[in-house]
């Protein structure tokens, strides 16, 4: 690391040992992170004071959950979108995009400052370009955004909502993706950032804080790394005792908690008895703040 990169260390705040834990939330009306636990078909909802965790079970691989302007949660699953009801459990179907394509899944996903959900697909065997990037919104008209991706991932809207930058884990990069006024795509845009191919790791998941910078999870990394997304600069690193970090956001009542998501997904014997906390979920206090994620617009 170059001498001018902010270190900092994390906290193991729920140890499960989750095979894919991933899409953090923070649910400012419950005061909640939520998350999904990918592999295991379930989502949770973990209270940092009491650093207790309860799960909603499902029947189906859950990508993404967001929580919706009428107190539910939405949820984006091998079976299209669902919207959750936190306390009974029940579960609605809306609308599968994907039907008529067999072993896909959705995969990462957030809403964007208009209250639509953005989501993206990628095929269960990593097939090269299988995947897009779906937007969903208050009428349940779900729109393709992008094609052609292989592992849909990180998301995050610049401050002014000019841009949107946008990750598909297997080009190492970071894409900013210029923006019309309505919130549409404009061009095919550019890359912000780039992960060097020497770290011998992967973007995933990331979140945006109040300065406009991108903290990105780097699967096989050990870290969340923070960037300036306007010259490319790699400003902070989050470190981690366990190799596959998936994803990142902000949090709790001030928004500066930084709750990171980690995985313990086919991991041999010898790797998981060298990082039991593989699984967990971590928090780390970073000197900045986020800001509260925008929830998806119930009609």
């Amino acid at each position: 690391m170059k001498e001018h990169v902010r270190v900092y260390s994390s906290e193991c705040v729920l140890n499960l040992g989750a095979r894919l834990a991933e899409g953090p939330h923070w649910w400012d009306e419950r005061g909640l992170l939520v998350w999904v636990d990918i592999e295991d078909s379930r989502i949770g909802l973990f209270d940092p004071r009491s650093r207790t965790n309860r799960f909603i079970e499902t029947v189906f691989h859950v990508g993404c959950v967001v929580p919706t302007s009428e107190g539910n949660l939405l949820a984006a699953t091998t079976d299209g979108f669902k919207i959750i009801h936190p306390d009974s459990g029940t579960i609605t179907s809306l609308h599968n995009p994907i039907e008529n394509q067999s072993n896909y899944r959705f995969n990462d996903g957030k809403c964007d400052p208009s209250g639509r959900l953005w989501a993206g697909t990628l095929h269960y065997d990593f097939v090269p370009g299988a995947g897009a990037l779906w937007r969903l919104d208050k009428s349940l008209r779900s729109t393709q955004m992008m094609n052609g991706v292989t592992i849909s991932n990180g998301l995050a809207w610049s401050l002014d909502q000019t841009s949107f930058y946008y990750v598909d884990t297997p080009t190492l990069q970071v894409r900013r993706f210029p923006l019309s006024e309505s919130g549409d795509l404009m061009g095919s845009g550019d890359v912000c950032i780039e992960i060097p191919s020497d770290w011998n790791c992967s973007p995933d998941g990331m979140t945006i804080d109040r300065n406009g910078m991108l903290w990105i999870a780097l699967w096989n990394g050990s870290a969340v790394t923070c960037w300036n997304p306007d010259n490319g600069q790699h400003l902070a690193t989050v470190e981690l005792p366990c190799s596959q970090v998936t994803s990142c956001c902000f949090g709790g009542s001030a928004f500066d908690q930084l709750f990171i998501t980690t995985a313990n997904y086919d991991l041999d014997q010898e790797t998981q008895s060298l990082t039991p906390l593989a699984g967990g979920i971590f928090m780390a206090k970073v000197g900045v703040s986020g800001m509260p994620a925008s929830v998806f617009l119930e009609s």
